[in-house]
């Protein structure tokens, strides 16, 4: 199949936060002709510099280089990295590898005293990923490196795959989307996965620091750009594919390719073995890739499955308690057991389903893994706000289509059970500079689950923020009243984030379910290039103080 590939992105403590650029205190040097054998870079002495120069270190970012580091000046959307190249000599870089564009661009911008070697490769970002791992001693070949990968769920299975090995005993690294944690200080994360040379350098981190067990979200992004060449992977697990990302892969098929290359025996990254939910098809045919020619038993990937669909671990119908949590009977490698999941939603159970099975795969027991899973929580993920308020208000990251959809229809399942049947709100927006394609439906799912929907700003990043709603509004108002819960109310658009959370917060009643949904954890809000400091779950707090502190000045 193709490869999918694009040319040229413990528990912590709390308030104890390591550094952006974290590198491992001990690099054995590389020799720059090593890395021109084993890439077929061209080399290129500049200014009298020698074959025999060694390096100790890798960088995309010039102001990030120190003594010893080889440059990576790649080509970007808007520059050319190669046009740092006189900062990065400055600052002690002995090395650059570049494209022939950016090795013209050297002659340009390197003074003449400048002494580095060039490494010239055609496609620079492409040997990336395996000359970091080869400066930082191929770290992730000492390591357990477990990868999960999916468009829904990797966060919160990594999260419970993490609490499963650490009751087991393990010392555990976590690399995602909320933050990064080694030895239980945590590192707050701007992409799912650190390109190559930042993640090469974590991992031989973490191995110095005694870590055996890394768990790691693996976007799509990722495998397209050879963010993680270079790296071993021992397990690969696979959540669910829906629509996402399509601004940056054309089509689905190509989506799925890219996740794909985690799993397919022919890819230079793909797991040693797999571990695949096969609740939708693309589950399926992933299970079908990721069987090996040979067939040999060890290597079969292993299937889960919350529905109907045969598979070597099987969930039945949970009972769900009022607070959401649920308890379900599973069948597996090792027998049955109950399954308690605190996180609300069948779409959690298969999360926690697939990390029960992805920790036995890597040596831990059932039992001990179910033990850890029913206590795990997860930051911005159905996180709940309570300031003494009637009624429920949650904070998730859900920014999809499918993921509004489902997170939905479990908060309606849970009002429908109480004794009083409450009413659902959603405060929606999308992402700028993203895929537009699902704006549109993301409204609809927010019309179709609730009876009171708000439409505001995300983060615009660039794009015009009315646009953006609009985009999304239109997809709400075309749904029909036949189509939304009895009782609905018509759409609403509040631009401003913080003024959207308090008009659905002011509109609940006790009983009533007032869902944040899009960005979760995040602590900033992207407008015009710049990140202003906003956490939907301060906003929430502040706003239900207001409202408690007023009913109980009411009540005096």
């Amino acid at each position: 199949m193709a490869s999918g590939r694009r040319p040229s992105r413990g528990t912590s403590k709390a308030g104890r936060q390591v550094s952006a650029a974290l590198r491992p205190t001990s690099v054995a040097p590389t020799a720059v002709s090593v890395l021109s054998t084993s890439t077929g870079a061209r080399l290129d002495l500049i200014g009298g510099a020698e074959s025999a120069t060694e390096v100790t270190g890798v960088t995309l970012r010039a102001q990030e280089v120190r003594s010893g580091d080889l440059f990576a000046a790649l080509p970007g959307s808007t520059t050319h990295g190669a046009r740092f190249a006189a900062d990065a000599v400055a600052a002690g870089a002995t090395a650059i590898l570049t494209d022939p564009a950016g090795r013209a661009e050297l002659s340009r911008v390197l003074p003449p005293e400048a002494s580095v070697v060039a490494l010239v490769h055609p496609e620079p970002r492409t040997v990336l990923g395996g000359v970091s791992a080869r400066i930082y001693g191929n770290p992730s070949q000492r390591l357990k490196l477990i990868g999960i990968t999916g468009t829904s769920g990797k966060t919160t299975t990594s999260y419970m795959v993490e609490a499963a090995l650490l009751a087991a005993g393990s010392s555990v690294g976590l690399i995602g989307t909320v933050e990064t944690r080694i030895d239980g200080v945590a590192q707050p994360s701007s992409l799912t996965t650190p390109e190559a040379p930042t993640l090469q350098a974590l991992l031989a981190v973490m191995l110095e620091r005694g870590v055996d067990a890394v768990v790691m979200e693996v976007s799509s992004h990722a495998l397209a750009l050879g963010r993680v060449d270079g790296s071993h992977f021992a397990l690969g697990a696979f959540t669910n594919l829906s629509q996402d990302h399509l601004d940056f892969h054309p089509t689905m098929a190509a989506y799925f390719e890219a996740k794909a290359q985690l799993f397919v025996p022919s890819s230079p990254v793909h797991a040693v073995r797999s571990v695949i939910c096969v609740d939708d098809e693309w589950g399926a045919r992933m299970a079908e890739l990721a069987r090996p020619a040979a067939r040999q038993s060890a290597r079969q990937p292993v299937t889960v499955s919350t529905g109907g669909v045969p598979a070597q671990w099987h969930a039945a119908e949970s009972v769900v308690d009022a607070d959401g949590t649920s308890r379900t009977p599973i069948t597996g490698t090792d027998g049955d057991a109950e399954l308690v999941v605190p996180l609300p939603g069948r779409y959690n159970v298969a999360n926690a389903l697939l990390a029960v099975a992805v920790a036995d795969c890597a040596g831990v027991d059932a039992a001990t893994a179910i033990g850890a899973i029913a206590t795990v929580s997860v930051p911005g993920r159905l996180q709940r706000v309570d300031r003494g308020q009637p009624f429920l208000a949650l904070v998730d990251y859900a920014h999809k289509p499918g993921a509004v959809q489902a997170v939905l229809a479990t908060l309606r399942a849970q009002a429908a059970a109480r004794a009083e049947a409450g009413r659902v709100a959603i405060v929606i927006g999308a992402g700028g500079d993203r895929d537009t394609a699902k704006r549109p439906l993301m409204g609809e799912a927010a019309a179709r689950g609730a009876e009171f929907v708000v439409v505001t700003d995300d983060n615009p990043r660039t794009e015009d923020p009315a646009a953006i709603r609009a985009e999304v509004l239109a997809g709400a108002r075309a749904v029909g009243r036949a189509d939304r819960p009895a009782g609905a109310e018509e759409v609403r658009e509040v631009g401003g984030r913080a003024e959207a959370i308090a008009t659905a917060l002011h509109w609940a009643r006790p009983g009533d379910t007032v869902l944040i949904a899009g960005k979760g954890h995040e602590t900033g809000q992207e407008i015009n290039g710049v990140k202003h400091p906003f956490d939907d779950r301060d906003v929430v707090a502040q706003v239900l103080d207001g409202l408690v502190t007023d009913d109980a000045d009411g009540d005096a």
